[in-house]
C-alpha cells in the first residue's frame, strides 16, 4: 500500500499537514475528507479586501456604536445664521418736516358732559329799551263793609259792600277775593274794629293757605286792630280774608254811619 502526502496552505499563514493512508479504493473519499473539514474554518475568516464601517461621531457623542449596522449615521442640521442690525447704532440725523396730512373724518359725538361750577357774577348790563307804554303794570283795590258779622259753624270769606278803588275790577265784590291779573309783589293791609267782650279772629289768605293772622282778645272795650303783609302772587293767585269757625264767640263790629272794616292791596313791582 502507497502512502500519499498533502499539504494545504490556510490563509492565516499556519501550514497545516495531514498525512493519511489511503487505500485504492478510497483514494477519492480521501481526498475531499479534509476539504470538507477545511470548510468551517476557511468560511469564519474574515476577507482581507473588506473593510469595516467606519461612523462619524463628535467628542461629545457616546462611543459605543450603533446597535445594528444596518442603522444610518445621525446627520446633523446646519444652523441658520441671521443679520441682525442695531439701527440705533446707525441712526442719521433728522429728516425734515413732512407735509402736513388731510383732516380725517369727524368721530361719533361723545356723551354730554356733567354740568359746571357756577361761573363769578358778571357785570351789571346796560338799560334796555322802553317797553311798550299800552302793556300796563298796575294793579290796586281798597274796599269797606259797613255791617257788623258774627261767626258761623264753618270758615267764611269777609265779604264788604264798599267799593274806594278797584282797578280794572281786579277785586271780585261778590267773592271777597283779589284775583291776580298781573304777577309780582303785592302789599296788603286789613283793619277791622272789635267787638265789646267778643273774641276776633281773622287770617289773610293766599288762596287756600293762612299767611298771617289778626286776633284781639275779649274786652270791656272795643279797638281798632290791624294787620299788613307782602306777598309775591303768580297769575291767578287769589288774597282773601276768612273769618274762623264758631269756636268762639267771634265776631267784627260796623254800622251804617261809618265804615270800620277795610281791605286794601296794590302792586309794588311786577315779575316777568
Amino acid at each position: 500500500m502507497r502512502i500519499k502526502r498533502f499539504s494545504l496552505t490556510i490563509p492565516t499563514a499556519l501550514p497545516l499537514s495531514i498525512s493519511t493512508s489511503l487505500s485504492p479504493g478510497t483514494a477519492m473519499s480521501g481526498f475531499f475528507l479534509p476539504v470538507l473539514l477545511l470548510f468551517p474554518l476557511v468560511a469564519s475568516v474574515p476577507s482581507p479586501s473588506r473593510v469595516p464601517p467606519r461612523y462619524c461621531r463628535r467628542c461629545c457623542d457616546h462611543l459605543d456604536p450603533p446597535l445594528s449596522p444596518s442603522s444610518r449615521p445621525v446627520t446633523y442640521q446646519t444652523p441658520e445664521v441671521r443679520t441682525f442690525i442695531n439701527m440705533t447704532i446707525l441712526k442719521g440725523d433728522k429728516g425734515d418736516r413732512g407735509e402736513r396730512g388731510t383732516p380725517g373724518k369727524a368721530g361719533a359725538e361723545g356723551p354730554p358732559g356733567s354740568r359746571g361750577t357756577m361761573g363769578p357774577k358778571g357785570s351789571k348790563g346796560q338799560a334796555g329799551v322802553p317797553g311798550d307804554p299800552c302793556k300796563k303794570h298796575q294793579s290796586a283795590f281798597s274796599v269797606g263793609r259797613r255791617k257788623a258779622l258774627h261767626s258761623v259753624d264753618y270758615y267764611q270769606a269777609l265779604l264788604f259792600d264798599t267799593v274806594f278803588v278797584n282797578m280794572d275790577e281786579h277785586f271780585n265784590m261778590f267773592k271777597g277775593k283779589f284775583h291776580c291779573y298781573v304777577p309780582g309783589i303785592y302789599f296788603f293791609n286789613v283793619n277791622i274794629h272789635t267787638w265789646n267782650f267778643k273774641e276776633t279772629y281773622l287770617h289773610v289768605m293766599h288762596n287756600e293757605r293762612e299767611q298771617v293772622i289778626l286776633y284781639a282778645q275779649p274786652s270791656d272795650r272795643s279797638i281798632m286792630q290791624s294787620q299788613s303783609v307782602m306777598l309775591r302772587l303768580e297769575l291767578a293767585d287769589e288774597v282773601w280774608v276768612r273769618l274762623y269757625k264758631r269756636e268762639r264767640e267771634n265776631a267784627v263790629y260796623s254800622d251804617d254811619v261809618d265804615v270800620y272794616i277795610t281791605f286794601s292791596g296794590y302792586l309794588v313791582a311786577p315779575v316777568e
